[in-house]
């Protein structure tokens, strides 16, 4: 497989889950994430015929479809009543991702308010293993995202981000079903990088690596080339570490996207990465 056919595009809510394949077909992109909890793709909107046209739009475009929670639901949720609507909502994702044999759905640890920090992280480990059991008996890959650290003196901090959150979550889930999506511009301003991230995970657990540029201070998804990470020490990292799985862009409009995938296959040539 050509390596440039290994950079998929996040289109998130961009497009229809339809046009966005044909889009991607269009553009020789083979793999897309998109997000389905509004117009135009809201998740209740998904009837049976539906799901088997996107199917066939799938095969006949030859473009593989993943699916991307919202982090904006709080998967560490304790409240009564939301609690029950967390579970709702990720049980309807892998619902979803079952009837249209999506690769994966990706989702996320949710986030603390500080001082309830150990009250949402056992919420939110507890949750998602719930919820790896459900996506292992309908036969759907999760793949949990390390998320982008927060000022220490910010209200409201996302789950996992940090290297030992991660670690933790994954282990204390401890589910086949459960793998981990490696956000590189998130751990580019944790203070142990990129290299610390991959050098202190294992690589076989990794399912996809999601790629955009950072200046290295705070949460921004750049163009690559407009900030500061070393593309090519990244792709000499992770498949030094023997990852061969599928990268995915998540930045900016579409367009920008599609200049930034070859931006990408030209900086894993330079790395040395085979097919690139």
């Amino acid at each position: 497989m050509p390596f440039i056919d290994r950079i998929g595009i996040d289109v998130g809510r961009k497009l229809s889950v339809e046009d966005a394949i044909i889009w991607a077909g269009e553009n020789d992109v083979r793999a897309i994430d998109v997000q389905c909890d509004i117009a135009p793709n809201a998740l209740e909107r998904f009837d049976d015929d539906r799901c088997a046209s996107i199917g066939r739009l799938c095969e006949t475009r030859n473009v593989r479809l993943a699916l991307h929670t919202l982090s904006a639901v709080n998967v560490a949720e304790v409240s009564p009543f939301l609690r029950e609507a967390a579970d709702q909502y990720l049980t309807a994702y892998i619902m979803l991702a079952r009837r249209l044999v999506a690769k994966w759905v990706i989702v996320h640890g949710g986030y603390h308010f500080t001082a309830d920090r150990e009250l949402r992280k056992e919420a939110a480990i507890a949750r998602l293993s719930r919820m790896a059991i459900v996506a292992e008996r309908h036969g759907v890959q999760l793949l949990l995202e390390n998320l982008n650290g927060e000022p220490e003196r910010a209200e409201v901090h996302y789950m996992p981000d940090t290297l030992a959150d991660t670690r933790e979550f994954l282990e204390r889930i401890n589910a086949s079903s459960v793998r981990w999506s490696f956000t590189i511009n998130h751990a580019h301003y944790d203070p142990v990088g990129i290299r610390g991230f991959v050098e202190g995970m294992d690589m076989a657990l990794c399912g996809e690596v999601r790629v955009a540029d950072n200046n290295g201070l705070y949460e921004l998804h750049m163009h690559p080339g407009t900030g500061n990470v070393d593309f090519i020490e990244m792709f000499r990292l992770i498949e030094g570490a023997g990852y061969r799985g599928p990268y995915t862009c998540g930045w900016g409009t579409l367009e920008e996207m599609l200049d930034g995938r070859r931006y990408l296959a030209d900086k894993a040539r330079e790395a040395g990465v085979t097919g690139a």
